[in-house]
């Protein structure tokens, strides 16, 4: 059957579903903790599952609450929890949820793993939510399916499960039998799907009004929802690789056109073992990923800067503003006018010199200092110059940064620890290359031939395609 895939309602093709076995309950829901696991994420079940609401309209589920280890376990800020039930009660449970788990570095205890494959073989409905989505690797429960977790770990998880395909764009996937959730938030807008699919978008309503959170957010700036957050997460590990340096680069020249094939050459490698050793380095074919840093820069300019859109199609290495506006929408949900309108309603001082920090803005505030005043879009002065720029990755920057100072270098921070983890390996490369091959990599063009046919680099995703960029 056609299920659900996120939180547009979409669908993702068949399904397979087993049975429910007859000694397991659908509205029993169990949640699996484990020590060290942040409280937040180990809440959100148990209060969407836990609490009888029946007063206000919502059916009641039967909560247990499993430890997926031996005890005490413990959790934010040393507090220590006691779980009524151990891994044995999982047998009775039609639905079981993994909020989280405690390092995405660590493997999950072995007799979790197997109560959880267990589970699954027997019909139970399995929900991770946030770096839960890991414990359901492990357990080979993702292999071939769609799945999310946090923005941060989306490519280590792609990158440590290349069955899976990780899309780090979506709030939820619903997969049928498996549901995974993107961070913290979004755990209750799983949860609230969990019971709008079990008993209708009216209990799912009242429920969304005793917690006071929307009852369905949207994906589009043009239905007042929330835009989903792009970043230019990378794995921890790439900057022990050569690949480091290429990426830098990247980073740095985003406002030129180039394609893989540019890349590929400056790695000295073919296109198909560059692909091959980029793919297994992050997780994500770089096609796909050169075309997320793109619109990941446009929205920057969207947000702090008054240029057209052609003009930030042109700031971003878009061949043509009909590109932009195709992979802004499928990655965003909204055109680049659209996005720009919404963000503007919704940080109507962002124009103040300086305006919030968004997302990861932080880095702007501390470095960039009180900017002058700035325009309607929240350029904001010059006092942040590239500090600011740096440190507001998803909105303004509280100190400010001139939108045409970044319009080069909004990535020049990142790119310059990956340029300078990478230093060691170029060296050593160089050190073994005849004098007139360094000459040539020194001098040679920085981007495609003039003439040279476009790349599939600004190709539109085809319907249906489903990728793990």
């Amino acid at each position: 059957m056609s299920v659900p895939k996120s939180h547009q309602d979409s669908t993702n093709g068949p399904a397979t579903t087993r049975k429910l076995a007859a000694r397991r309950r659908r509205e029993i829901v169990a949640v699996l903790l484990f020590s060290g696991g942040p409280i937040f994420e180990s809440s959100i079940p148990l209060s969407v599952f836990g609490i009888d609401r029946q007063d206000a309209g919502v059916p009641r589920y039967r909560l247990l609450v499993c430890a997926g280890e031996d005890g005490p376990l413990r959790t934010t800020g040393g507090l220590q929890l006691s779980a009524p039930y151990g891994l044995d009660a999982l047998s009775r449970a039609g639905t079981v949820v993994v909020p989280a788990w405690r390092s995405i570095t660590q493997p999950p205890p072995a007799a979790a793993l197997e109560a959880l494959r267990r589970a699954h073989e027997e019909g139970a409905r399995l929900v991770g939510l946030c770096t839960g989505a890991f414990v359901l690797a492990a357990a080979g429960l993702l292999d071939g399916r769609p799945a999310t977790t946090h923005w941060m770990y989306a490519p280590t998880l792609a990158k440590r499960y290349p069955a899976v395909h990780v899309d780090p764009r979506e709030l939820f996937v619903d997969d049928g039998d498996i549901l995974t959730s993107a961070g913290t938030a979004a755990g209750i807008d799983l949860c609230l799907h969990v019971v709008r699919n079990d008993h209708g978008a009216e209990a799912a309503g009242a429920l969304a009004r005793r917690l006071v959170v929307p009852p369905r957010r949207g994906s589009g700036m043009e239905s007042g929802g929330h835009p989903r957050h792009l970043d230019r997460s990378l794995p921890e590990e790439i900057g022990a690789d050569p690949l480091a340096e290429v990426v830098a680069w990247a980073l740095e020249h985003l406002h030129e056109q180039f394609d893989v094939e540019a890349l590929a050459a400056r790695a000295y490698m073919s296109r198909r073992t560059f692909d091959r050793r980029f793919r297994s380095l992050t997780g994500s074919a770089p096609l796909q990923w050169l075309i997320t840093q793109r619109v990941l820069q446009a929205q920057r300019l969207l947000e702090t800067s008054d240029y057209s859109v052609d003009e930030v199609a042109g700031r971003c290495g878009f061949r043509s503003p009909v590109a932009l506006r195709g992979h802004f929408r499928r990655q965003l949900g909204s055109s680049p006018a659209a996005y720009r309108a919404a963000y503007r309603v919704r940080r109507p001082d962002s124009g103040n010199g300086g305006g919030h920090s968004g997302g990861l803005g932080e880095g702007g505030r501390a470095e960039g200092g009180q900017g002058g005043p700035g325009t309607a879009g929240g350029s904001g002065g010059t006092g942040g110059g590239a500090h600011g720029a740096a440190g507001g990755s998803a909105g303004g920057t509280q100190g400010g940064g001139s939108a045409h100072g970044m319009v080069p270098h909004a990535g020049q921070y990142m790119a310059r620890d990956l340029r300078d983890a990478a230093r060691p390996h170029r060296e050593a490369r160089d050190a073994h290359q005849p004098r007139e091959q360094r000459e040539h990599r020194e001098h040679r063009p920085e981007a495609a031939e003039p003439g040279k046919p476009e790349s599939d680099a600004w190709a539109p995703r085809l319907p249906g395609q489903r990728g793990r960029g």
